[in-house]
């Protein structure tokens, strides 16, 4: 059973101190709950403060301001309204609306032009060298924890970096409004789900409410400090690992209090889209791979028709 005392707190020094122990319980903590939480990863403060104060002013803007970021991309890039987005599997709207920032790419990549374009608001001035900024060291940050789950499980040196190597990343900037006056009988925060990519990197947020499911059915709320990066592996690694490192079901749950919002920030480190998810072989285990092979493309495309921001 999955306690809030079993999910592992790890601090990022601890790397150069101890790199061996901290490469096992990383392993270990993800193979477990499919969450740990790290602290000492560089980020300043004010940086976060900073970046929070752009968020909330972003969501602040006028309904039709934002909606001229809509990308019309299935919520790839820009601006996805209030209502737009629900768990796979389930009929009934998250209450949240949200923000994306991709990646950008130089012209020699090959991947260049195969994204969409980032959209910056012209409204915050500061928006694009801050949130862009933090995109960057979040990224920087999963590349190194992948590099050391690579190591646990043998892999060779560079398969994850060749993997991620211009990536299909995602910054999320998320508002999830009170919830006084919402319909709150069928709707939450954010229902249950797994995540899709390879890792989710979330620091900070400004409210409580994120609970995963463990083993036994049981609702567990992931406790952090505010400074602290709460990281979980998504579905692309559990089909990677054959659910050796699983994608652990969690959720947002509305608050006891309706008059507040709650603002996050998850960054979900993708592969770029030709990426193979087939089964690691040291995965394989007694009875051989769970799942068929896929690119990182056409099940990012999957998952998002189960979402309801594109269609099949």
């Amino acid at each position: 059973m999955i306690t809030m005392e079993s999910i592992k707190h790890l601090s990022i020094k601890a790397i150069e101190e101890d790199r061996d122990w901290f490469v096992n319980e990383l392993y270990q903590g993800l193979q477990d709950c499919g969450f740990v939480v790290l602290r000492d990863h560089g980020i300043r403060t004010e940086q976060l403060d900073l970046a929070y104060s752009l968020v909330r002013q972003l969501f602040d803007l006028p309904l039709d301001v934002k909606m001229k970021y809509d990308s019309g991309s299935g919520g790839a890039r820009g601006y996805t309204a209030f209502g737009r987005e629900n768990a796979a599997g389930n009929p009934h709207s998250d209450l949240k609306e949200f923000w994306h920032i991709g990646q950008e790419l130089s012209t020699d990549s090959p991947y260049f032009g195969s994204y969409p374009e980032n959209l910056w608001p012209a409204e915050l001035p500061q928006f694009r060298a801050s949130l862009g900024g933090l995109y960057r060291q979040l990224e920087s940050i999963g590349v190194t924890m992948l590099g050391l789950l690579g190591e646990a499980m043998d892999l060779e040196p560079q398969f994850f970096a060749r993997m991620i190597k211009d990536g299909n990343s995602v910054y999320r900037l998320l508002h999830y409004p009170a919830v006084a006056g919402l319909d709150t009988s069928k709707s939450m925060r954010a229902a249950p789900h797994a995540d899709i990519n390879l890792l989710t990197l979330l620091l900070g947020a400004t409210d409580s409410g994120l609970e995963l499911l463990d083993h036994d059915g049981n609702w567990i709320p992931v406790k952090s400090e505010a400074n602290d990066i709460v990281l979980d592996t998504g579905d692309m690694m559990s089909r990677l690992t054959n659910d050796v490192l699983p994608s652990t079901v969690h959720r947002v749950v509305n608050p006891p209090q309706s008059n507040s919002s709650r603002y996050s920030m998850p960054f979900f480190l993708h592969p770029h889209s030709a990426a193979s998810l087939a089964c690691l072989p040291q995965c394989y285990g007694a009875t051989g791979p769970k799942y068929p092979p896929i690119t990182a493309g056409e099940f990012l495309q999957q998952r998002l028709e189960e979402i309801g921001l594109v269609e099949a």
